[in-house]
Formats: C-alpha cells, structure tokens, sequence
C-alpha cells in the first residue's frame, strides 16, 4: 500500500484532500483488488487523525471504489469478472462518447501534442518502464478525453478509472499480456486529423475490448465470476 503524506501547500478540506490522495493510489493501481486499508494505517502515512480519513473512505465507498466491511477499515473490492465486465461496458460507451466529441473539437497542435505523449508511451513499454508507460497512456487518454469539453463526463470517466486500477496492479504484475494500446492509439490519431468521430469512438472502444481479452481468460481460468 502506498499513499503520499499530504503537502503543506495543498488545497481543499483535509477531507477533500485526502480523499484524492486515496483515489489517485487507487487509478495509478498502488492498491491491489482485496486489500485492506486500515484507517489508522491511512491516518499515520497522511500525517492526520482518523476523522478526515474515515470521510474521505466513506466518499468512496459511496462511489463503489471502496467496500465498507469494518468500521476500522475498508476494503477494495475482490477481483471479480461480474464486475469488471460492467466497468468496462461502461468506459466503452463514456470513454467513446469523450473520443467522438474530441474529434469536434481538437486542433492540430493539440493532436501534436498527443502524438508526443503517445511518443513517451511507446518508448516507455519498449523499455520495459511500466510506471512511465502507465503515466503516459492516462495522459494520452485523458488528453484526449479533456477535448470533449464536458467536465461531467470526465469525472465520470475518472471514477471509472478508480475502479480499473486496482485491476491494472494484477494485468501489470501477473497476467500475459500481448496488447498494450500502442496501435489502438495510432488508430485514434489518425481519426483525430481526419475529425473521423466514428472512427475515434471505435478506435477507444477497440483499445478497452483488445486490453478486455487477457483479463477476461484470467478470471475465467480462476473462476472468478
């Protein structure tokens, strides 16, 4: 488990705070699906009492990132396949809607931009620097995201992502994988410069289903359903 002691610096309610320190630690996939966060545990590493930290967990809870099975801690949720088929059915149709209406509105510095980022990801997984190529592609994607101009539908997104990560942890560390996004981005790109909307939603939708395959043999290969 590893969260960040909160900055003097930073903003918002303590609360708030660490709230996103805890959902950030969930989307970068610091925690793995079943484990157990004690709030105590939580409070020491963030330099704080318990009662900001219970707050903080109860928000996500509510959110289904977090599961409530103690009133001393909270879990994330198991591995399950039930579940991740609906998170990923969901970021279909949320991560596509973004990409189509990308497509709209993106500018030709802005597509730079992404193929730079693009760029670093590759360099990255050829390299074999999964937390660099990890970083990248979120910054390709929400790059990518950000340009549908409706910030409800990017939060939505996001929680989306709070909930996949954990799933990463184990995709990253345990299962064979032989798709990482690079084609599926160039795919994208290309629909980009072409303002293609259709084809920028099916290249998301193709990135999430190609990724689906490895993580759905793995869970029916433990009989996690």
């Amino acid at each position: 488990m590893t969260v960040m002691e909160m900055q003097p610096g930073e903003i918002g309610s303590l609360s708030a705070r660490i709230y996103n320190k805890v959902r950030e630690g969930l989307i970068v996939g610091n925690f793995a699906p079943g484990e157990r966060l004690l709030m105590q545990d939580l409070a020491e590493q963030l330099g704080t009492s318990v009662t900001p930290v219970r707050e903080a967990c109860l928000r996500l809870v509510s959110e289904q990132a977090l599961e409530l099975r103690s009133g001393r801690f909270v879990n994330v949720p198991d591995l399950s396949l039930s579940r991740y088929i609906q998170i990923k059915l969901i970021r279909m149709a949320l991560e596509g809607l973004a990409a189509e209406l990308a497509a709209e509105n993106v500018t030709e510095s802005q597509i730079d931009q992404l193929a730079d980022v693009h760029a670093t990801f590759v360099a990255s997984e050829k390299t074999g620097d999964f937390g660099s190529a990890r970083a990248a592609n979120r910054s390709f994607h929400f790059g990518v995201y950000r340009l549908s101009k409706m910030p409800m539908l990017i939060g939505q997104i996001e929680s989306m992502w709070v909930s996949m990560g954990p799933i990463l942890n184990v995709y990253y560390r345990e299962i064979p994988y032989d798709y990482v996004g690079a084609e599926e981005h160039d795919h994208l790109l290309d629909a980009l410069r072409s303002r293609n909307k259709a084809k920028a939603r099916k290249s998301i939708e193709n990135d999430i289903k190609r990724a689906a395959t490895s993580l759905v043999r793995y869970f029916e290969e433990r009989d996690l359903a």
